[in-house]
């Protein structure tokens, strides 16, 4: 299975820190013919005495970088009966990022290294996920000929603005406290306080009439008692006018558009652009494409119907031509992979992102381990204010400015990070009125 983990023994004190409970599970993740010694993660019922569940990498340099995608070009060059299989890989990887999506205990994610492709799907939909100065997120999908999967449907497009798009379609990389910035982490610790976070986490107990949100309240205290501050040396990346030519540019729902609207950049966004427009051209056309349609679409999926829509869209880009060779190309025999279309520009008015949201009497949906559904994420207060929320307030039309920051520093017990955030947002969304309230200010179409 290309999908590598390492196995904890049940005899360790840390295993049922990564064991799931539901029997359903217990079945589908377990040893399979071909797979390598240190392939499979759960291996034990026991995690019904845990209280949090720890997902961590095995290592310092990743939390976990992605699956094993040479594997799957091989197995898909062997016709009809590889391409089955490499749709059957991904069919057990989202029916696992779907039962952590929707698990019934508290989980939290150590983003601590490379968190690419597979990784963001074990990490991106816990209600704690946990950047440090080591942690490197991207979805670099659009550079190898595939499309952003394991949930990124359902999380990218409810990013704020037009930044999931961005991150989507270029593959562009976050790093350390701006993985936190960004929204996609929920705290930032120095990776030097991540083992001691990990032995106090072990030491909660919750009795058990305790709800989740009693239960997910006390983990996030908890976690807040480890956080040492933000790195000066590190300021808010996707923030101020780079922020604003994001929303400008990625807003559109055609490539061609975004493209002439990162062209007719000026002043200090203009070398951004640039490289942006080149980075896009070096990405598979059609990949770019499906992703921009996904974007736009996946922000009314639920979090089940994401994963079978996106096993849907998986099975078709192993059967078709960019995802082999870029595979092959970029990560196999190193060199320049040859897309089809060959460039955006040869892409026309066809519209080639369409068939892989084709559903037809043949596409069997994955069945998922669970009926567990839902349309927003269920766990809300124990990331950063989002720009939804800081609009809300300021839409009340009663506040100023300082109120409406003193208001989210308040309510989050000073939460690091939430002042920078707030005050970026309030810097580029506010004006104020004649009586001092804040008024905020929506963008031009």
């Amino acid at each position: 299975m290309p999908l590598r983990a390492k196995v904890l023994s049940s005899s360790s004190p840390t295993a049922a820190r990564v064991q799931m409970s539901t029997k359903a599970a217990i079945e589908v993740f377990k040893p399979l013919e071909g797979d390598e010694p240190e392939d499979v993660v759960f291996n034990s019922l026991k995690s019904d005495m845990a209280n949090v569940i720890i997902m961590k990498g095995a290592g310092e340099k990743a939390f976990c970088a992605g699956g094993d995608v040479a594997a799957l070009a091989l197995w898909n060059k062997e016709g009809e009966e590889g391409q089955r299989r490499s749709a059957e890989y991904f069919a057990l990887e989202y029916k696992l990022d779907h039962l952590i999506a929707t698990y019934n205990k508290p989980y939290v994610a150590f983003m601590d290294g490379i968190t690419m492709g597979g990784g963001v799907g074990l990490s991106i939909h816990a209600p704690f996920r946990i950047a440090t100065e080591r942690t490197v997120f991207a979805m670099p999908e659009t550079t190898i000929g595939f499309f952003p999967d394991v949930g990124a449907s359902f999380f990218l497009p409810r990013m704020a603005g037009s930044v999931g798009t961005y991150l989507a379609l270029t593959s562009a990389r976050l790093t350390g406290p701006n993985v936190f910035y960004s929204g996609v982490a929920t705290h930032y610790l120095h990776s030097t306080s991540l083992q001691s976070l990990e032995s106090r986490l072990a030491e909660l107990r919750f009795k058990d009439y305790d709800n989740m949100e009693k239960r997910l309240a006390t983990i996030n205290a908890t976690i807040e008692e480890y956080c040492t501050g933000l790195p000066h040396d590190q300021p808010m990346l996707i923030s101020g006018e780079l922020r604003k030519a994001i929303d400008r540019c990625f807003r559109h729902n055609d490539i061609t558009e975004i493209i002439q609207a990162l062209r007719a950049e000026e002043g200090a966004t203009k070398s951004w652009a640039e490289e942006t427009i080149h980075t896009l051209y070096q990405r598979s056309p059609t990949a770019v494409n499906v992703a921009l349609r996904q974007m736009r679409i996946g922000g009314s999926w639920s979090i089940a119907n994401t994963f079978i829509r996106e096993h849907q869209i998986a099975d078709k880009f192993m059967k078709s031509h960019d995802f082999t060779e870029g595979v092959t190309a970029l990560l196999i025999e190193k060199r320049a992979p040859k897309w089809e279309p060959e460039s955006l520009d040869a892409v026309g008015m066809d519209n080639i992102a369409e068939p892989f949201f084709a559903v037809s009497k043949e596409d069997k949906p994955v069945e998922l381990l669970t009926d567990a559904d839902y349309y927003s994420y269920p766990y809300k207060g124990c990331g950063l204010p989002t720009e939804k929320d800081v609009e809300e307030q300021v839409m009340l039309g009663v506040m100023t400015r300082g109120e409406v920051l003193r208001h989210f520093v308040k309510g989050t017990r000073g939460k690091q990070g939430v002042q920078e955030v707030v005050k970026e947002i309030l810097d580029r969304k506010i004006t104020t009125n004649k009586d001092g309230k804040a008024v905020w200010v929506y963008d031009q179409e």
